[in-house]
């Protein structure tokens, strides 16, 4: 890969960025937010093989999917990738919007809703 490619268009750093996230989580409504248990929202420069496709990620099992959940389990974590979501994003306003819809994708899944009904909801 060259050096241009792994260039994001907007320079922002971690913290800049985790800002704009907590920004969008606030924005969210409260009933998508509620729900959420045990669930922990954690931003990384890129995921773990480098690549700038994949812009966010659920770790944890669906709601939908849960048997027996409860004391002592991990927290499930929605992981947001900064350089990815800088690389599509042309400045600060398409930056928010971009992380509000991988925000709204990766909650969708921990609620059990895969990535066909979310295309078909034009969340994906």
């Amino acid at each position: 890969m060259n050096d241009e490619a792994a260039t994001p268009s907007l320079d922002l750093d971690a913290e800049a960025f985790e800002s704009l996230v907590i920004d969008e989580l606030d924005r969210l409504p409260d009933e998508m937010i509620d729900g959420l248990d045990n669930v922990i929202f954690v931003t990384q420069d890129r995921p773990d093989d480098g690549s700038l496709d994949l812009l966010g990620i659920y770790d944890g099992v669906a709601l939908t999917e849960r048997g027996q959940y409860g004391f002592g389990e991990l927290p499930d974590r929605i992981i947001l990738f900064r350089e990815p979501l800088l690389a599509i994003s042309a400045d600060l306003d398409e930056l928010r919007d971009e992380i509000h819809v991988t925000l709204v994708h990766e909650i969708a899944h921990f609620y059990g809703i895969d990535d066909d009904e979310l295309h078909r909801l034009g969340w994906a």
